[in-house]
């Protein structure tokens, strides 16, 4: 029997572009205000591309987290920028908190919202693993997921199996009672499978299957996910 299902968040719960495009924009707002020679030295793409490769590069440890990162990030641009160090901590921490704070404004996918509510009613314990640093509780799903694991906190990112173990080893579960549900072929269907979970891919673009070993099953429709966990529950494998 299925006793858990894990969600990743960005693009299979909400489109994660539009979300990071509105953050950069109030972000650069704020720093119009607040700490003008970063406008003047660095646009946007600085903070995506370049600031970002020249932080990864020095200091690779940090990539699997976009939290660290953006902050690195934003360090190097208020140092480039002319900014004395002794005021760039105090830079970085309240520009990151503008930046962060708007990232939890999502939208949900048609469906999105009801299903997981639905799941939990069920009796279901619901849970999130991602790679990104949105927050279940501030984006409005604090009330119907149990817990949350990001790459930040796992020290790894999506593929990487110790992600999907650490959830495991803290909700005392095997792998063949959790169900992973997420849009990437690689990090969340391959990854998840890897360490025995059943697999849902969400493929709300209806895109063909990029190969390799297909999901447990697969939706294109938020909708479709309760049916397709029940089936998957129905199977010999999903024991206690």
């Amino acid at each position: 029997m299925i006793k858990c299902i894990t969600f990743d968040l960005d693009d299979t719960l909400w489109a994660v572009d539009p979300v990071i495009e509105v953050a950069n924009e109030r972000l650069f707002s704020w720093m119009q205000a607040n700490a003008p020679l970063f406008v003047e030295r660095h646009s946007v793409e600085d903070i995506k591309g370049r600031l970002r490769t020249k932080v990864v590069e020095a200091s690779p440890h940090i990539a699997h987290s976009v939290t660290q990162v953006r902050l690195a990030a934003l360090e190097a641009g208020f140092l480039e920028a002319g900014y004395p160090k002794e005021q760039v901590v105090d830079l970085v921490e309240a520009s990151f908190r503008v930046f962060y704070d708007a990232r939890q404004e999502v939208s949900f996918f048609e469906h999105a919202l009801s299903m997981v509510e639905g799941l939990k009613k069920e009796g279901y314990q619901v849970g999130a693993i991602s790679n990104g640093n949105a927050s279940i509780y501030k984006v409005g799903l604090g009330h119907c997921m149990d817990f949350q694991l990001n790459a930040d906190e796992a020290g790894v990112e999506k593929p990487h199996p110790d992600i999907f173990e650490q959830v495991l080893a803290a909700q005392n579960l095997r792998p063949e009672q959790v169900i992973h549900i997420g849009d990437n072929p690689v990090a969340d269907v391959q990854g998840a499978a890897e360490v025995g979970m059943w697999t849902i891919w969400v493929n709300l673009k209806g895109e063909k299957w990029p190969g390799g070993p297909k999901a447990t099953a697969d939706v294109t429709c938020l909708s479709q996910i309760p049916a397709a966990v029940a089936s998957i529950n129905q199977r010999r494998r999903a024991c206690l």
